[in-house]
């Protein structure tokens, strides 16, 4: 049953577990595909406001326990404070950090073993509506992007550029291969070329109007979207750091436990899905000498996506993918 302590639901009634921070998509379909034992161990590995870290703990036994985890302050300071019971209760606990190094964050809180992995990839609505990240092209702030604050460079990612300063050094050819790369932009050349015409750039309003000015009004949506996109993306070293995640949840998992990935673009739901079929992001399965597959995980399902109703009640949804894999 739904604790209301946790902020179970908003005062619409729309999105159940979510705040003012942030809504969890696919809620109650993730926690269902990850939850096999609920008195296990598991881990949200993208805490964020805790919507489905909520989910999760009231799905599981008294007995079970959840780590959270979250490189963003700005976000282990939300959840802290509406999972404030379930922490001090000891069913909780919040570890700051990237879900790429799960191994050695959880390895000296005596986890060698995890029963599922539940990642909501992608940027919180709390970063995209907060001018001062940069993560949105239709609010004015500085070009940043870094998932967690300026101030904490000496924490997991010492040597993180901002989008500024990676627009602002970069080559007209090495932007726009991050462009086409990480964004999958067509008029990545052309926005490329504008950028290092216009630079330097500092805010996320001027590097828009740039991107504006290179591509035909009716592409301007998309073409803002997928650049966007692709700085936070380089910056972040997000598809590095999902393979690595990847990885460690392999070793980690128990046979028989499940891992739960929700992507937002192909190039992160490409990835998951040649990873829950082929252990690897090639996405070709080896198999033995008599023809048995060596996968180590085993998709579950079909890809999940939002229906109607949440995608109305959270636009952010629409382009989310759900896929669930068990170990093998």
């Amino acid at each position: 049953m739904t604790d209301a302590s946790r902020g179970g639901q908003r005062a619409d009634g729309e999105l159940p577990y979510a705040s003012d921070y942030h809504a969890p998509v696919l809620c109650k379909t993730a926690v269902d595909g990850l939850v096999a034992d609920s008195g296990g161990v598991y881990v949200d590995g993208t805490l964020g406001g805790g919507g489905h870290t909520a989910a999760l703990l009231d799905r599981l036994d008294d007995n079970a326990t959840v780590f959270g985890i979250d490189r963003d302050d700005e976000a282990i300071a939300f959840a802290s404070r509406r999972l404030d019971r379930d922490i001090k209760s000891g069913r909780l606990r919040i570890v700051r950090g990237n879900a790429a190094n799960l191994v050695e964050l959880l390895t000296p809180l005596g986890v060698s073993r995890i029963d599922g992995l539940l990642m909501d990839l992608g940027v919180s609505s709390h970063q995209l509506d907060s001018p001062g990240r940069g993560f949105s092209h239709s609010r004015e702030g500085v070009l940043d992007m870094r998932m967690h604050r300026a101030e904490h460079d000496s924490g997991d990612d010492p040597d993180l550029t901002s989008a500024g300063d990676l627009i602002n050094a970069s080559t007209e050819r090495a932007l726009s291969n991050l462009l086409r790369m990480f964004g999958e932009e067509p008029r990545a050349r052309r926005i490329a070329a504008a950028i290092v015409a216009a630079r330097p750039l500092h805010t996320t309003t001027e590097l828009a109007d740039v991107v504006r000015g290179a591509v035909p009004r009716t592409d301007e949506a998309k073409s803002l979207a997928r650049v966007f996109q692709a700085l936070r993306v380089a910056v972040n070293r997000e598809l590095e750091s999902l393979e690595a995640a990847l990885a460690a949840a392999t070793d980690l998992t128990r046979p028989g436990g499940r891992l739960v990935m929700i992507a937002y673009h192909s190039l992160e739901d490409r990835i998951v899905k040649r990873y829950m079929r082929s252990g690897d992001t090639t996405g070709v399965v080896r198999r033995d000498l008599y023809g048995n597959a060596l996968a180590p995980w085993r998709p579950l399902g079909r890809v999940v996506k939002p229906d109607a109703a949440e995608v109305a009640a959270n636009p952010r949804a629409r382009s989310a993918r759900l896929r669930v894999a068990e170990r093998t």
